[in-house]
């Protein structure tokens, strides 16, 4: 699954912004979501198998994980979002310029 199909989920889009606040357990993004821990830890398997998050061992504690966003992972959106505003802010200026060149 790539980044587009994985984002395509509201519950993981979720999942990626509360995690770019800050690292979370599994459980704790499970009770901000309203969702059970079984389902948080399906769209968590699936972020980590897109590379969208990472997680670690905490180091006190190794039954603990945190979960965090790659943000590297994301340049792929970004490029393309920079590329669609890109191909609007051309055909916006074409549009003006044929407007502007209607009124004379």
């Amino acid at each position: 699954m790539d980044v587009f199909e994985v984002l395509a989920d509201p519950r993981r889009r979720q999942v990626v912004q509360m995690l770019s606040a800050r690292p979370r357990r599994a459980g704790e993004l499970a009770d901000a979501a309203g969702m059970s821990p079984t389902a948080m830890s399906r769209h968590l398997k699936t972020l980590l198998d897109a590379g969208v998050v990472e997680d670690e061992r905490v180091r006190d504690d190794a039954r603990l994980r945190l979960f965090k966003l790659r943000p590297q992972s994301l340049v792929a959106v970004q490029a393309f979002l920079d590329q669609l505003q890109a191909e609007w802010y051309t055909q916006l200026r074409s549009f003006k310029q044929h407007v502007e060149a209607k009124k004379r």
